[in-house]
């Protein structure tokens, strides 16, 4: 019984005395916890803990923490609220499972009642459009920036420049929340915003996650290019083996009206299907077709995981730790 006493004794001890101190006992008491989390609640904290120093101007800061520690919370308290929080919002927000497949084709073919198997399908084919835009904007804003860097306008485009690359990571990080399904940040960067310019704008310069998220979008684009590259042509192919034998065969029992067509061995030529494959083969294409279309989303829902940690990784983990 004596444990939990000496517990509530040592945070009540240990009650910070300025906002950076009570940010860091927050960023402790977060540890283990998911990254973007961590930065979506030091954000919350700094900005009330800022807006009631400013309503408060004549009031030590030591007394608005300790007042502020009352109404909004201790740092582990907060901690706790943000963990049971993100509990109960991602069991509410998460799209419901497919009933768990104990057999091999079950398993394989349970991909499509999975949700997030769509979502992560339309962000490969969507990646080569965010991909290219994310690429020209980094070119073209470090070729302004370092053109420029002779000139005193240099100076704030570079900064200018640095600022839309996080607003740009904001949006990315919803678009992979929305799509692949991985936790991302809903709030800016936790940034010491009673620091003065320069000391911000150093800080900019000098955050790993400046340049890891620059990085990133580089990166996008010759990654947008293989997620296309790969699915489009896959689910074409799926689409027009399951397709063209349905229609060949409709074909047949119409009038036969493919008998002097010597092309294939699936091609489509005006309203017609032809084919140099014997009848016997349009149902081995069509099988084909369906397991090449269902190893298609498997293959998508693989690079959704897989972007989605590198998303994680370049967007936000740097952060936890600023």
């Amino acid at each position: 019984m004596n444990a939990p006493f000496n517990s509530v004794a040592d945070s009540t001890a240990r009650l910070p005395h300025s906002i950076p101190e009570y940010l860091d006992q927050l960023r402790e008491a977060l540890a283990g916890s998911d990254p973007a989390l961590v930065q979506d609640a030091l954000y919350d904290a700094e900005e009330y803990l800022r807006s009631e120093l400013a309503e408060n101007p004549g009031m030590p800061e030591a007394d608005v923490i300790a007042s502020v520690a009352g109404s909004y919370g201790a740092p582990h308290e907060v901690a706790d609220i943000y963990r049971d929080t993100e509990v109960r919002v991602q069991s509410a927000l998460r799209q419901p499972r497919p009933a768990p497949r104990e057999s091999l084709l079950g398993k394989f073919f349970g991909v499509a009642a999975d949700p997030r198997t769509y979502g992560a399908l339309f962000y490969s084919v969507l990646a080569l459009a965010t991909g290219i835009f994310y690429f020209t904007w980094v070119v073209v804003g470090l070729s302004l920036s370092a053109g420029l860097a002779v000139l005193i306008i240099g100076i704030p485009v570079a900064i200018l420049f640095l600022g839309s690359v996080r607003i740009l990571s904001l949006v990315e990080g919803r678009i992979v929340e929305t799509m692949l399904g991985e936790r991302m940040p809903r709030r800016p960067l936790y940034s010491a915003r009673g620091k003065g310019w320069v000391d911000r704008i150093n800080n900019m310069f000098s955050d790993p996650r400046t340049w890891s998220t620059l990085l990133y979008m580089v990166a996008m684009l010759p990654l947008g290019i293989l997620y296309f590259s790969l699915m489009v042509p896959l689910l074409t192919t799926a689409v027009a083996c399951i397709a063209a034998p349905v229609l060949m065969g409709f074909g047949a029992f119409d009038g036969w009206w493919l008998n002097n067509y010597d092309i294939g061995p699936i091609v489509l030529n005006d309203f017609y299907v032809g084919s140099t494959l014997g009848w016997w083969s349009y149902p081995f294409v069509f099988v084909i077709g369906v397991l090449l279309l269902f190893g298609t989303l498997h293959l998508a829902r693989g690079i959704g995981k897989m972007h989605g940690l590198f998303a994680k990784h370049m967007l936000v983990k740097s952060a936890q730790y600023a």
